[in-house]
């Protein structure tokens, strides 16, 4: 196996709304809001039309792009065995990533992510993640860890308890770790443990300029440059209109964005830039080479609704 992602198993909900929806709703445009009361999600779901349901999370995008490029890829995540359950492994097996997942009943239902998209494009997540959020170290194969090349974590599944049970075990297995920072309030909660992991558990970090900013921080971009440099290990850093910046030791590279784009939903850009990059790492490109495929494969997905080619 190439990649294994491990990650949140959550069933995309995707509706247009206006910014007066995100204002009335005390929402934070761009950022993702956790909703640990079914009911308050229900609630929010009653008053939208539905334009598109996918099988999402964050890593799970990424494992797609991955196999749509052609790499032999799985993915752990939980779901529970009921309607929305079956169609994530469907929505799996459909796109070739092998599924290391049994379902069963479980006490909550299969996590699930309203995207909000605004007329601007920008997407606001609110999440209720359900049993994906109760991943534990019997859900992960250690076997299954240690015949992949790289392991693929998102800083969405680290959590107290259980949740970091598992991402401890899958890290000691593993023979190269990648995880992205997911989020600057995910960042913001768990700063010392993500600082750990970046410095000294981390092979390959893919992060926002916000985030890499808030986790160090940083006053400037050129304090980045310079952890990196002293890191020694790969960092990847999306920076919206000013492209991205891939960091490894005393070598910089940069790539510009595609000019030109009609972009209609920012939902995935981070997930399918990680999968291009990856593609390039794991295909032994050079490091310039495999920035230029995960910028190709964000301008992709920016230009359609939805996280999925």
């Amino acid at each position: 196996m190439k990649i294994l992602g491990i990650g949140n198993a959550i069933v995309d909900v995707i509706c247009k709304v206006d910014e007066d929806f995100l204002d009335k709703n005390k929402l934070t445009k761009s950022t993702m809001k956790l909703i640990f009361d079914e009911k308050e999600f229900k609630n929010l779901l009653s008053n939208l039309k539905i334009e598109k349901t996918v099988s999402g999370g964050s890593v799970a995008n990424s494992v797609v792009g991955l196999s749509q490029l052609g790499n032999k890829v799985g993915f752990i995540g939980k779901v529970c065995d009921d309607e929305l359950g079956a169609k994530y492994e469907e929505g799996l097996k459909n796109e070739n990533v092998e599924y290391f997942y049994s379902k069963k009943k479980e006490e909550l239902p299969t996590g699930t992510c309203l995207i909000l998209v605004t007329p601007d494009s920008e997407r606001t997540m609110c999440t209720f993640l359900g049993t994906a959020g109760k991943i534990n170290e019997n859900d992960v194969n250690s076997d299954i860890i240690t015949s992949s090349e790289v392991i693929l974590l998102e800083g969405y599944l680290w959590d107290e308890g259980d949740p970091k049970k598992a991402f401890d075990k899958a890290i000691s297995s593993a023979k190269k770790v990648a995880m992205s920072l997911s989020d600057q309030f995910c960042v913001d909660r768990h700063k010392p443990h993500f600082l750990d992991l970046v410095k000294n558990k981390l092979d390959i970090t893919f992060a926002n300029e916000q985030e890499i900013l808030s986790l160090i921080d940083a006053k400037s971009f050129d304090d980045v440059i310079s952890f990196g440099k002293e890191l020694g290990k790969i960092i990847v850093v999306t920076r919206g209109n000013k492209g991205a910046i891939a960091i490894k030791g005393n070598e910089v590279s940069e790539c510009g964005i595609k000019e030109g784009l009609k972009v209609v939903d920012l939902t995935g850009a981070g997930d399918l830039f990680a999968a291009g990059f990856l593609h390039g790492y794991i295909n032994n490109l050079s490091l310039k080479d495999s920035l230029e495929k995960g910028t190709e494969m964000s301008a992709k997905v920016i230009q359609q609704i939805g996280a999925r080619l």
